[in-house]
């Protein structure tokens, strides 16, 4: 109970500020949730770094930072008359029991597998929905992370592969088509080929329980480390890059890899 009173406490004081930084400071005063939605994003993709780099100090930061946002949008929202934090919190409330039945009904969903399609099934039936089961993706979503959700939703429906092994085969077609097309030199068709074999190789992720987008930021950040490395041992030998051949700075290409250098 203590613990409980002591969060209230602090979420209490954070409502407090947030209103009272609406009323007195004029930048706080002359935001609108068009001119926050920006800064909502960033925030979101700094949690997401501090979440990669496994640092725990930063985590709580940025939390608290989102959080920060999710009250100033309810703020702006109780100012409208549209809604107010009671509301959120309350809306968040009724969606998750009502998407949990298996605990908070007589559903059974015994593995994580039948949950989400119990949840995908369910959204389908909420009030305000157009019944459509890819109409909760996001537009704006990053291209990448947008095709893992949508597979992921079409999952959810039942459409999926019945073995994954079988994705291998849809990837080769599609790399195949793009290959065709590459002969072709035709680049309006070469980008669409490609998209497709994007979209396989992404599908072939999902399915085995990689999300790419996690995996092509380590991926980037791996590259950027190695790269970082040649640069430094270019700079070691009193060279310019314009300076080395291919095979010079794969040497130390290789060297990077070999020390397992890291971002």
């Amino acid at each position: 109970m203590e613990d409980i009173e002591r969060k209230k406490e602090a979420f209490a004081e954070l409502l407090e500020i947030i209103a009272t930084l609406r009323k007195e400071c004029p930048w706080d005063r002359k935001q609108t949730m068009e001119s926050l939605r920006a800064l909502s994003i960033e925030e979101v993709y700094e949690l997401g770094d501090a979440i990669l780099a496994n640092d725990m100090a930063e985590v709580k930061k940025e939390l608290g930072d989102l959080l920060m946002h999710i009250l100033f949008y309810a703020q702006i929202g109780s100012e409208k008359e549209a809604f107010d934090i009671t509301d959120v919190l309350t809306s968040i409330c009724e969606k998750l029991k009502f998407r949990h039945p298996h605990i908070y009904g007589e559903v059974k969903a015994d593995t994580p597998e039948e949950v989400l399609h119990n949840w995908e099934q369910l959204k389908l039936k909420e009030k305000g929905r157009k019944h459509r089961v890819l109409e909760g993706v996001p537009v704006s979503l990053p291209a990448l992370v947008k095709a893992y959700r949508i597979q992921d939703k079409a999952r959810g429906a039942g459409f999926d592969w019945k073995h994954k092994e079988e994705v291998w085969e849809k990837v080769r077609e599609e790399l195949g088509e793009f290959e065709q097309e590459m002969v072709q030199a035709d680049t309006q068709k070469m980008e669409e080929e490609f998209g497709d074999f994007l979209f396989s190789v992404i599908n072939a992720a999902r399915l085995y329980g990689i999300n790419p987008e996690n995996a092509l930021e380590k991926t980037n950040r791996k590259f950027i480390a190695r790269f970082e490395y040649i640069e430094d041992r270019v700079k070691q030998s009193g060279r310019q890059f314009s300076d080395m051949t291919l095979e010079e700075m794969e040497e130390y290409w290789q060297e990077a890899k070999k020390c397992k250098v890291e971002k």
